[in-house]
């Protein structure tokens, strides 16, 4: 039985453990009465303690950012390249600013819609293997940083499935470079062992 994710799954005070367990966890948008989503298979880590590649971005951001001081459980999207929107969760307690990127999913709810936002005809790892292509597919934009995840726009939802540790690959995040080395190099993206739908960065 599928049931919403709970506040108290994002509260938590591990970024690490959350974007682990987030794998196989199902996402979902329901915008315009279309409803998309799919099966998470990639995810990342960030945290507010020894993580400098976070502290930079809250630098670069400014504003915006702020939408990552939420208790978890909020959306946080932005822009890179001013093309594509990376999704964003924030986690731990209000003013701890702790996230979870998702970076891939397995789609299965609105194929069809997914399609046609993606400007595709047929259904291959390029729909939704990548955080700016499933933002794209899932219609997700920055107007919706802050979304609360409890509610009927964006959630996430637990089908019971849960993925055992050799099925899952640890390792450095993507395009943290630029924040050092000790940064770069943290075990903090998780991808899911054999999926077809995990980002090939």
């Amino acid at each position: 039985m599928a049931i919403k994710l709970p506040p108290s799954f994002y509260r938590r005070p591990d970024p690490f453990q959350i974007a682990r367990e987030m794998l196989g966890k199902h996402v979902f948008s329901n915008l315009n009465g279309e409803l998309t989503g799919g099966r998470i298979v990639e995810a990342e880590a960030y945290s507010h303690v020894g993580d400098q590649s976070l502290m930079m971005h809250f630098k670069r951001r400014g504003h915006h950012a702020q939408a990552l001081l939420e208790p978890g459980g909020h959306a946080y999207l932005y822009q890179v390249y001013q093309r594509y929107t990376l999704f964003n969760i924030s986690t731990n307690e209000a003013n701890k600013p702790d996230t979870v990127l998702i970076r891939a999913i397995e789609p299965l709810e609105g194929i069809e819609i997914m399609l046609q936002r993606r400007g595709q005809t047929v259904v291959s790892p390029k729909l939704t293997a990548g955080p700016g292509l499933l933002t794209q597919a899932l219609k997700i934009t920055p107007a919706l940083t802050g979304t609360d995840l409890q509610g009927d726009v964006l959630w996430l939802e637990d089908h019971g499935e849960i993925i055992p540790e050799e099925q899952v690959r640890r390792s450095p995040r993507v395009g943290l470079a630029y924040a050092g080395d000790e940064a770069a190099n943290l075990p903090w993206r998780f991808r899911i062992i054999g999926s077809l739908w995990t980002s090939k960065a």
